[in-house]
């Protein structure tokens, strides 16, 4: 006779650590109705102050109606860029507090978001004006026409197609590598369209160094946060620090306030980083436009005038050593414009950089002040100390001519304290609209790269040790980049840093997200490029 047996066990199953389903659990909450109407407010003040700071610099100035048409649409679509870069980058830099339960979602989304706020604020605008200085030369200098706003537009469009794409797929994507794809799609179909070499529309040294940034910053982020976990265990031996966490509790506090700390100086700095690429554009925008307003500092005082007067004089003296006799020009801006174009100095080049500084001191010697150089004649001014500016700055990068260290330390005075402190500049609105709309769009999609981050990357949940090197990593990362001017990409770096910890600690990398980021990683600056040149030529053709 048979005897019953029990049924055999179930094989066991690979199930989520507990801690994952309370993190579900608590990214599926909505936002709390208090949070709400804090941000709610925040946004309506943020807003009055806009409208209120930019009608009062409209004030007084009258026209036709459609370039302030173009305008409002230029930087609806400039601002829903970084309402974008919020879903894509800011949500990188909550990801690690989140999976550790150092902070709620919602408040960690808050407060990075206030933190970005800070950082955009307080930024220096370095970064910004970098990216506007890949742009074609001569589309910068007629920003205001037609071709000026088909670039713009085509830059930004691109930008936004691409990010959301990606945003969608859950891929932790670029937003700098797409506008600098974006950048070198438009100057190659410049150049394209106009007959002239593909490549000479793009400054290919400024668009390495940046590459260069862009390229590195993910190695560095893998290889320096896995090297930091390793130094951490060998020299702190708490091992809960080492350890994934358990149900809903919190790291104990002195993780839990480094953790927090890291998140914040991440959030902080991809604010004063990312949050420049919009802001040169907008003011791009806001030049073409409303030139009386924005083209020249008008914050630069009648003694600031005085001094910059005296120190033309001087750098333009100081050039006369390098002009050669033989040498002639004809029209000084269009010399100094091929100059930047094709970066091929002639003996011509250097008469025509001294006659344009001498220009511009005389000029501003006549008008005592920038506030009062006249409308009519505030967009060509501009423009003179842009290629003045361009210049000075491939001369002393290329050392063609070699000039003497007295010399270079005159014309780099004369840039850097007076040309751009005139010219790059960029008001407390605009900061402040960019923090605004990077804050909304990392409240609106934040969960998706979120979860990318926090469960996609490694095999197993991660420890509080990992989250911390790999925020540590980003933060100074995107802070010396920032240091030095240079756009870097907090996604990459941050998200590079959680797989380097992975492998570090032998956690294991999902390879699948690994191949998606790599594909999304590689194919982000042709696409924006493919995007960015047909968009370009087909605005081109609208706008004419």
């Amino acid at each position: 006779m048979a005897t019953a047996t029990a049924p055999a066990a179930p094989p066991p199953s690979a199930t989520p650590p507990p801690s994952q389903h309370s993190v579900h659990a608590k990214l599926s909450k909505g936002p709390g109705t208090i949070g709400i109407l804090i941000f709610g407010v925040v946004l309506i003040v943020g807003i009055i102050y806009i409208g209120v700071s930019l009608s009062r610099d409209l004030s007084g100035i009258s026209g036709p109606v459609m370039p302030y048409v173009l305008l409002g649409i230029a930087l609806f679509v400039a601002l829903a860029f970084e309402f974008v870069n919020g879903f894509h980058d800011t949500a990188n830099a909550v990801a690690t507090v989140i999976y550790t339960h150092s902070l709620d979602p919602q408040i960690a989304v808050t407060w990075s978001g206030f933190c970005n706020f800070i950082g955009v604020v307080l930024s220096s605008g370095a970064v910004a004006f970098g990216i506007v200085s890949l742009l074609p030369v001569e589309l910068i200098l007629q920003v205001g026409s037609g071709a000026g706003f088909a670039m713009v537009f085509a830059l930004l469009v691109a930008a936004i197609i691409w990010n959301l794409g990606t945003w969608w797929l859950g891929l932790p994507a670029s937003s700098s590598h797409t506008m600098i794809g974006s950048i070198i799609g438009v100057g190659i179909a410049n150049q394209l369209m106009q007959a002239r070499s593909g490549t000479s529309g793009v400054d290919w040294t400024q668009a390495g160094n940046i590459g260069k940034s862009l390229v590195l910053s993910p190695i560095v982020g893998f290889f320096i946060a896995g090297l930091l976990l390793l130094g951490m265990k060998a020299l702190i031996k708490d091992k809960q620090l080492y350890e994934a966490p358990k149900g809903n509790e919190p790291p104990p506090w002195w993780i839990r306030g480094l953790l927090i700390l890291t998140c914040t100086g991440v959030s902080f700095f991809h604010g004063s980083n990312d949050g420049q690429k919009g802001m040169g554009l907008i003011m791009l925008i806001l030049i073409g436009t409303v030139p009386t307003t924005y083209a020249l500092n008008h914050a630069v005082t009648a003694s600031q005038t005085q001094d910059f007067i005296a120190v033309s004089t001087q750098a333009a003296a100081s050039l006369d050593k390098y002009v050669q006799s033989s040498a002639s020009v004809g029209d000084s801006r269009e010399e100094l414009t091929e100059y930047i174009r094709t970066k091929e100095f002639k003996p011509s080049t250097m008469l025509a950089l001294r006659e344009m500084i001498n220009g511009i001191g005389t000029e501003l010697a006549i008008f005592k002040e920038l506030s009062k150089v006249p409308n009519d004649k505030v967009r060509n001014f501009r423009n003179d100390m842009y290629v003045v500016g361009e210049s000075i700055r491939l001369m002393l990068k290329s050392g063609v001519p070699p000039l003497s260290a007295a010399d270079a330390a005159i014309l780099k005075n004369y840039k850097t304290n007076h040309i751009d402190h005139a010219t790059r500049f960029i008001p407390l609105w605009v900061k402040v609209a960019v923090a605004l709309a990077l804050g909304l769009g990392t409240m609106v999609g934040w969960k998706r790269i979120v979860v990318t981050v926090g469960e996609k990357i490694g095999k197993n949940h991660l420890t509080y040790a990992q989250g911390a090197a790999a925020e540590i990593t980003a933060m100074a990362t995107i802070g010396a980049a920032d240091f030095y001017g240079l756009p870097v990409s907090t996604t990459h770096v941050l998200s590079s840093g959680v797989a380097g910890t992975m492998a570090a600690n032998h956690s294991g990398i999902q390879m699948s997200t690994v191949r998606n980021l790599a594909l999304a990683w590689v194919l982000t600056l042709p696409m924006a490029m493919m995007l960015s040149g047909f968009l370009f030529y087909t605005f081109t053709h609208l706008f004419k």
